[in-house]
């Protein structure tokens, strides 16, 4: 059986992480970056060997999923029509050092994700691999044994779509967490308290639970007329 081809926008720390967490679960990885392909190529000649460099279009194209590892205020870039009937993951954050000091993207009455989703109108979005730190990802993977996994939450609207990143999650080395519709992928971003969770599955769980009490909770709560995990 042929192996599923990861695509990755994003050459950066995130991007890199995942490529070579995927290409060590076996994945075909293609990658891209914001430079040209031969200026990237030697990056992931060095950084993700195994992988493959190719143009945004390219990887949108020719990957059965692909991984959104950029600076979220580059959304707008991504390649809308090449990833049209996709699964599309969503690795992004509003970060105030890249993407200005106002976030001007989402609010607390919709997530990042949903802003994501809107502009690809046409591909299944899938909030995850946001909430840990992309060091994080990478050491967390060298646990030994079942029991040491950390967990990752994720956020759809489809179960189908959800199913599959669940695989992939398990494939890169960790627990999946269903945490519910996109929109409840909020409560993984920077501000909220699971924001760089590192967490065994029935530790994120617990933080997911309690959320609602969080002083970031409450401010959603209180933006949105309804909020239910």
């Amino acid at each position: 059986m042929d192996k599923t081809i990861l695509g990755i926008l994003g050459a950066g720390k995130l991007g890199t992480t995942l490529a070579r967490l995927a290409v060590a679960a076996g994945y075909d990885v293609l990658i891209a970056g914001s430079g040209s392909v031969e200026k990237i190529s030697l990056t992931v000649e060095v950084l993700v060997p195994g992988a493959q460099a190719l143009t945004a279009k390219e990887v949108a194209e020719e990957a059965d999923i692909v991984v959104l590892a950029l600076p979220l205020g580059k959304y707008q870039t991504i390649p809308q029509t090449e990833l049209a009937g996709k699964t599309v993951i969503d690795a992004m954050n509003y970060w105030w050092e890249i993407d200005g000091k106002e976030n001007t993207i989402s609010d607390f009455q919709i997530s990042s994700s949903e802003v994501v989703q809107t502009f690809l109108k046409n591909s299944i979005v899938v909030k995850a691999f946001n909430h840990m730190g992309y060091h994080d990802l990478e050491d967390e993977t060298r646990s030994i044994g079942e029991n040491d996994r950390k967990a990752i939450a994720y956020a759809t609207d489809s179960q189908t779509a959800g199913e599959t990143v669940a695989q992939i999650i398990d494939d890169l080395g960790f627990n999946p967490l269903f945490i519910g519709s996109l929109k409840n992928g909020i409560i993984l971003e920077p501000g909220s308290p699971l924001f760089g969770a590192d967490l065994a599955k029935e530790e994120l769980q617990a933080a997911v639970d309690q959320f609602p009490e969080s002083e970031f909770g409450k401010k959603i709560v209180a933006a949105r007329e309804t909020f239910s995990m």
